[in-house]
């Protein structure tokens, strides 16, 4: 497990943020967050006072990664782009989590990486991270500006045999009493653009293959246009299947098998495909996975409920 708890003795009363910016080199901003996280425990109970003065024996609980060796598709002094597997996690959502990517992140580029924009846990494809923290900042603000343009492929339900694109507004749910849908479409809502482009349709599967160019950052903008527009991601357990499915698959209760048919996949059938964009140079940086041949990972029209 990445987060580990040592035992330090303070031999003369100093702040809490003042212990850790000396003893860890920590920058001041860094050493907050992590004692209101309630890492620095006295007697075994956290303590979340930054500026309260500590002295004795304490507890800190930090993260050391533990990587799996996974390596990097691409990448250069200031960062890395990493092929993602689905179900993996890009940072630790618990204490408790056992691996993410951000275990293998750090033990290659040190404690100063990390992820710099989001991709679903369910989601497959590429992820970029920064090896330093000015990188981590200047890349953060590309994607915030939409200046590194991102591509998916999805497996979707049904026929797609034309473009189209969906500028339909999102909001974050508020209640889930009558659907798991974390987003929903809402014209009060921020301002959605996601463009779609079918490559192949399989006539057995009744699937259809699409690229998928967002053009915001919404949270999972693809993945409600898609289930507005009649064709959701196959596999997806929130947006593609009824409210009891979902509800199991929330609380983690929903076998593998039924998983299967009524998700319509073993695994949500979105992929990160491409990041095209410029950082000192212009970078194209493409999936190596053949996405296409994991249709084997569809459950077959007739077995789908």
């Amino acid at each position: 497990m990445p987060f580990v708890k040592k035992s330090f003795r303070v031999d003369k009363p100093i702040k809490a943020f003042l212990y850790l910016i000396r003893t860890f080199k920590y920058s001041q901003g860094e050493a907050q967050r992590l004692i209101a996280r309630g890492r620095l425990l006295i007697k075994n109970e956290s303590m979340r006072d930054s500026s309260k003065v500590i002295q004795g024996d304490i507890e800190i609980v930090y993260f050391e990664p533990k990587g799996k060796g996974v390596k990097p598709l691409f990448q250069t002094k200031d960062f890395m782009i990493f092929e993602k597997n689905s179900g993996i996690l890009v940072h630790p959502n618990t204490m408790a989590t056992e691996y993410s990517m951000l275990d293998d992140i750090r033990e290659i580029a040190g404690d100063y990486a990390n992820g710099v924009h989001r991709i679903d846990m369910e989601t497959s494809g590429l992820l970029m991270a920064s090896k330093h923290k000015k990188s981590e900042s200047s890349l953060k603000g590309l994607f915030e500006k939409r200046i590194i343009r991102k591509s998916y492929l999805a497996w979707v339900d049904g026929k797609v045999t034309e473009p189209f694109n969906v500028e339909k507004s999102i909001s974050i749910r508020s209640d889930y009493t009558k659907s798991k849908h974390k987003v929903k479409i809402d014209l009060t809502g921020k301002s959605a653009y996601t463009e779609f482009f079918p490559k192949l349709y399989d006539e057995e599967l009744d699937a259809s293959l699409i690229s998928c160019f967002p053009h915001t950052g919404r949270t999972h903008q693809i993945r409600i246009h898609l289930f507005d527009m009649g064709h959701p991601i196959l596999g997806d357990p929130i947006y593609g299947t009824e409210f009891d499915a979902s509800d199991r698959y929330l609380e983690g209760k929903i076998s593998t098998k039924d998983r299967f048919k009524y998700t319509g996949a073993t695994r949500l059938m979105l992929h990160a495909q491409s990041l095209e964009f410029f950082y000192k140079n212009n970078f194209l940086i493409e999936s190596k996975i053949d996405f296409e041949n994991m249709k084997s990972k569809i459950c077959p029209k007739e077995q789908r409920i």
